[in-house]
């Protein structure tokens, strides 16, 4: 099992192949993908701490709220009472690769074609 730890707004996840989770907003629509951090990735050859050439590539699934969380400030004897709440914007991810990166590659007619218009 290849798994990995990957940094994503300021927090740090442990997550394999396939797996969904929540975290703090990321602001990217439905859909897209990206590659967050890649700190550490393990597997059948042990561990290896910032690995080059390692991606983890994300999907967002959705953005969801969390839960409502209800805070009361009280004074007794003085009829003082505050009530504030929050609720915090969350996305859900699903993580859809871990392996090498890819790299998309140019034929040389083209790379010589654009040399020679330059």
């Amino acid at each position: 099992m290849i798994y990995a730890i990957i940094s994503l707004g300021g927090k740090q996840y442990r997550v394999s192949e396939g797996q969904r989770l929540l975290v703090d907003r990321v602001r990217l629509d439905d859909g897209a993908t990206f590659t967050p951090d890649v700190l550490l990735v393990g597997g059948k050859d042990g561990p290896q701490v910032a690995p080059q050439g390692i991606t983890v590539t994300a999907r967002v699934v959705g953005q969801e709220k969390g839960p409502k969380i209800r805070i009361g400030k009280y004074r007794q004897r003085t009829g003082y009472r505050r009530h504030t709440g929050f609720r915090a914007s969350l996305t859900r991810i699903e993580i859809e690769s871990i392996g090498a990166e890819t790299r998309t590659r140019t034929k040389k007619s083209e790379t010589a074609a654009t040399e020679e218009v330059a």
